[in-house]
């Protein structure tokens, strides 16, 4: 070790300190609660407790009871599982699934139902290692014995994440003797992991845990018709081959992505052909489509596509953009910071928008409002005069599509709800999932660069407003869905990484968003780069990259 003191800022404090010394060690400073730190930022990057301080270096506490604190606690769960899993049933494996509220869905590899009996088994197992509180670490193993362990372990999965590596030394995570790849810091003891449940769910069961800021389990709240969406998508993967980056990564390798692509985006226009022949069965009565997702699920690209498949039918979609309803900026409701609120409901002209659909409804042409985002007032005159005849439907996308308060007035039976969201069935490996909201923001971040002149570090920045409003406006009204339509494709992440990496590179640790840009080029390092000129014109990715076949 160097015999060399560094300078570290922790809190209003600066210490000296030996080059090597254990962040950890450093967590009395901050004169708060030890349990309730799971991790430290060092240099705006989030790292294990038992990180080495070799730079000077400015701490700050990762607290349990934020967001940054709960995915840890998440995916340290999942780990202590996985070692719970392994104990329990040596000859099986699991494989984790989606996420559903605040849990995961978790099935066995081998299609085996789990009983009662083997959930309540893991549980205790669990339960087990978080009294004996043990440490979780990181180390380093050469690049052949990490393939060696994986191997010998059947991590089959693991294995084939280690062909898109080609670094010499490969970080694992290890705690009673299990091994597995780091993908992102955990909690330093498993004494940490108290709060979770099992619960028996379909053909698995779910690994309930805290909401962000909880310190229990809320009561499960099923969305059935998220899980078949998700459940068909998984077993698709399983028929195609690709379930995992490691299998992805391989058609990349063999030059056989180009038809997994085409695939793909068959796979995905056939559910939208099915959605529009649900609706053209209910022409006689379904007079709108209420389209809504959180954002960059794809709603705009989907309604297009949705139209197209109507006209086929021969029925003439019609559509309606609510941004043209905004009430303007001074009649806009304020938030808790004082800033104009332009995502809740309040800052549409409901009552207008209804009187509209009213006067549809009754066969009379209106002309439709145009809103100048300039003067942030309605333009005189407005725009487009429709009518609503046999033959047409009225196709209306945004976030309060679904929410029966946005047009109250029309009968329920002759509204089409339409839920649109980007829902990854790949997991990195059996038991290291890939969020939804990644995907999400990482379609985010590319297309506010390509098209709004935003770098990395502005979206990143206002990403966690952008949740916090799909929270309040979006999520509790998708089971109220007719339908939903997943609008992910498992190979985008690959083209994505194309444009997000020199993004994400761009920012740099003096900035705040440099942990998350950190965390994110990381994990788009399992993937292999896709060129962009194979994604299909006509693809809802292209919304996202660029040079779409459609107009928006």
């Amino acid at each position: 070790m160097r015999n060399e003191e560094l300078k570290v800022h922790v809190g209003n404090n600066t210490l000296s300190c030996p080059y090597g010394t254990v962040a950890g060690t450093l967590v009395e400073r901050f004169g708060i609660a030890e349990d309730a730190v799971i991790a430290l930022r060092v240099n705006n990057e989030i790292c294990p407790l038992e990180t080495r301080l070799e730079v000077n270096s400015t701490l700050e506490p990762v607290l349990l009871n934020t967001p940054e604190g709960a995915a840890i606690y998440r995916r340290s769960l999942a780990f202590l599982l996985a070692i719970a899993a392994r104990t329990c049933f040596p000859g099986q494996s699991l494989a984790i699934g989606h996420s559903l509220g605040n849990s995961y869905y978790y099935t066995f590899n081998s299609g085996n139902t789990p009983a009662q009996q083997d959930i309540e088994s893991l549980q205790k197992e669990m339960e087990s290692l978080v009294q004996k509180n043990l440490p979780i670490t990181f180390k380093y193993l050469a690049y052949e014995e990490a393939l060696a362990v994986f191997t010998k372990n059947r991590q089959t999965d693991t294995v084939l994440l280690l062909d898109q590596r080609s670094t010499s030394r490969i970080r694992v995570n290890e705690c009673n003797n299990y091994l597995d790849m780091y993908v992102e810091p955990l909690a330093p003891h498993t004494g940490l992991l108290s709060i979770f449940k099992l619960l028996p769910y379909q053909e698995g069961f779910l690994l309930c845990f805290p909401a962000v800021g909880s310190t229990s389990i809320e009561p499960f709240t099923d969305i059935p018709k998220l899980f078949d969406v998700y459940h068909e998508y998984k077993q698709w993967g399983r028929i195609v081959g690709v379930r995992v980056v490691g299998e992805l990564n391989s058609l990349t390798t063999n030059r056989t992505i180009n038809d997994y692509i085409r695939i793909a985006e068959t796979h995905q226009a056939r559910k939208m052909a099915k959605i529009a022949e649900h609706i053209y069965e209910q022409r006689d009565k379904v007079k709108m489509v209420l389209l809504a997702g959180p954002s960059s699920s794809g709603k705009t690209t989907s309604a297009k596509r949705l139209s197209i498949e109507l006209m086929v039918m021969g029925i003439k979609p019609i559509a309606i953009s609510l941004d043209d309803y905004y009430v303007g900026k001074d009649k806009t409701p304020k938030d808790e910071k004082g800033e104009p609120d332009y995502e809740c409901l309040e800052a549409l002209d409901v009552p207008f928008l209804n009187e509209q659909l009213q006067a549809l409804y009754r066969g009379e042409e209106i002309t439709l409002p145009v809103y100048d985002f300039k003067t942030s007032s309605r333009k005189e005159g407005g725009g487009r005069k429709i009518r609503l005849d046999n033959n047409t439907i009225l196709i209306v996308e945004g976030i309060h599509a679904l929410n029966d308060a946005l047009t109250y007035s029309i009968m329920r039976d002759t509204k089409f709800k339409l839920y649109v969201s980007a829902l990854t069935q790949l997991n990195l490996d059996d038991h290291n999932r890939i969020p939804t909201s990644d995907n999400r923001l990482l379609r985010r971040m590319v297309r506010d660069y390509q098209f709004r002149a935003k770098d990395a570090a502005g979206t990143i920045k206002m990403w966690s407003n952008v949740q916090i409003g799909e929270r309040k406006y979006i999520f509790p009204f998708q089971n109220t869905a007719d339908t939903m339509f997943n609008s992910a494709l498992d190979y985008e992440l690959s083209v994505l990484k194309y444009y997000a990496d020199p993004l994400l590179r761009a920012v740099k640790p003096s900035q705040r968003e440099y942990a998350e840009a950190s965390r994110l080029l990381s994990f788009l390092g399992n993937f292999a780069p896709i060129p962009p000129q194979y994604v299909p014109g006509a693809s809802i990715l292209r919304e996202f990259i660029g040079d779409s076949e459609f107009k928006y």
